[in-house]
């Protein structure tokens, strides 16, 4: 949930544990210090040195800290049962007086084994509590006969009409001897602000143009979506260096797109460093000349992470990542864990979410910690009790759950329950046994 929306559902016992924090816990009788802290979880030392990935189960979602979301099947999805996700996001907003939870993330199209080189879009699920019934979004008043929960997809090109994009030229579908058909939209997080919905994503490797992008209904959640001035001719930001091999020269951008909102303001958030303000009426970012970066702590040497979330919770700033945890062997034969580039001798094991945590939303960010053992690529949202949760999906590409004896429960939208660590520690965690 945006910061701007915490206030609704701060209870007494936050504002005291809030309190603390500002004026400082000397302020408080030593009795009340106590108790505060005993409210609070303690911070587990970090491994040594920096850069070393925690392992220990108890940061692992289990099942006593998470559940699958049972998302409404598609006809696709009713032979293996469930929907298969990557990139899973849920939030959870208070529209008109009531809670909507939404969840989206990267599907495959069907008979496909993955969201490349080509899916057939956006879908979107609704429920008014986490644990459901969660329904596909009722987008039959907007296209009666498309697949019910496809909000957007490449083969909406044909609704464009003067003054109103919805699928721009860069994103259409295309086809080339190597791969056929092609494009994709990866990583979808849907936001309510202003009294408005957009969607942020991102148009993945196969596609004309790689980058960010995002789109703005013109009703409720379900749509229907046009694409934002700003991107009816690229993504956002400048054409960078990278990627794999196959992406044209010119045609790769900032990935990963993400918004944070606070108050009145609104920031996308790039892969993996960067960020930008939105223009008052939200179409396009604000130019400047190179993106600012987030001041963080990085790793000796940093890896590749993805990902990049910003997530407002008492008083401070936590920026996610999703970094490959890889396992190596030591000199003396024992296990290493470490987020560190690939290189010999380096397994990918999983894909885990790491944070930092600041005073201001540009930083400086301190020294990352594990927060979830595979759960990387995730947000963290606030339900409308107050609880926090973080998202995950077990990423079947490499890994853990790329092991044949695990694919069948990869690729799926799941939620963890997370601790915080109080005004003292300023951490989030995987809810740990015996913490609750």
């Amino acid at each position: 949930m945006t910061d701007a929306e915490d206030a609704s559902h701060v209870d007494r016992r936050f504002l005291l544990a809030g309190a603390a924090g500002v004026l400082g816990t000397a302020a408080l009788p030593a009795s009340a210090e106590a108790a505060s802290m005993r409210r609070h979880p303690p911070n587990w030392p970090d491994p040594e040195p920096y850069g070393l990935a925690d392992t220990r189960p108890d940061l692992w979602p289990r099942p006593d800290n998470s559940f699958l979301l049972p998302l409404e099947l598609r006809p696709r999805d009713r032979e293996p049962g469930r929907v298969w996700m990557r990139d899973t996001y849920v939030n959870c907003f208070v529209v008109g007086g009531r809670p909507v939870y939404v969840a989206t993330g990267t599907t495959r199209a069907a008979g496909e084994q993955g969201p490349a080189p080509w899916n057939d879009g956006i879908f979107v699920w609704v429920a008014s509590d986490l644990r459901g019934p969660w329904r596909l979004a009722d987008t039959t008043r907007i296209r009666p006969g498309a697949e019910q929960g496809k909000v957007w997809s490449p083969e909406f090109a044909d609704e464009n009409r003067p003054g109103r994009v919805v699928v721009a030229p860069w994103q259409e579908y295309w086809h080339d001897e190597r791969f056929g058909k092609r494009s994709a939209a990866w990583a979808p997080e849907v936001h309510h602000f202003r009294g408005r919905w957009y969607i942020v994503a991102c148009m993945g490797d196969h596609s004309r143009k790689v980058g960010s992008f995002m789109l703005v209904s013109e009703g409720g959640v379900e749509g229907p979506y046009r694409l934002v001035q700003g991107n009816h001719d690229k993504p956002f930001g400048d054409p960078l260096n990278g990627g794999p091999d196959f992406i044209e020269p010119g045609a790769y951008h900032h990935i990963d797109g993400s918004v944070y909102t606070e108050g009145g303001d609104a920031w996308l958030v790039l892969h993996n460093n960067l960020y930008a303000r939105f223009r008052d009426d939200m179409e396009d970012i604000v130019p400047v000349t190179g993106l600012p970066e987030f001041r963080q702590t990085p790793y000796t040497p940093e890896p590749y992470l993805e990902g990049a979330y910003v997530f407002k919770h008492g008083g401070k700033y936590f920026l996610l990542h999703a970094a490959w945890n890889r396992r190596s062997a030591n000199p003396d034969g024992t296990t290493r864990h470490a987020y560190e580039p690939a290189g010999e001798g380096r397994e990918q094991y999983h894909y885990d979410a790491v944070v930092a945590v600041s005073d201001r939303f540009e930083g400086p960010y301190s020294q990352r910690w594990t927060m979830g053992v595979g759960a990387g690529h995730d947000n963290i949202f606030k339900d409308h009790r107050g609880r926090l949760w973080a998202t995950f999906f077990r990423n079947p590409r490499f890994g853990y759950w790329a092991d044949p004896a695990r694919r069948d429960e990869a690729a799926v939208a799941g939620v963890v329950r997370l601790e915080w660590t109080g005004p003292r520690g300023h951490r989030l965690y995987v809810q740990r046994r015996g913490h609750r």
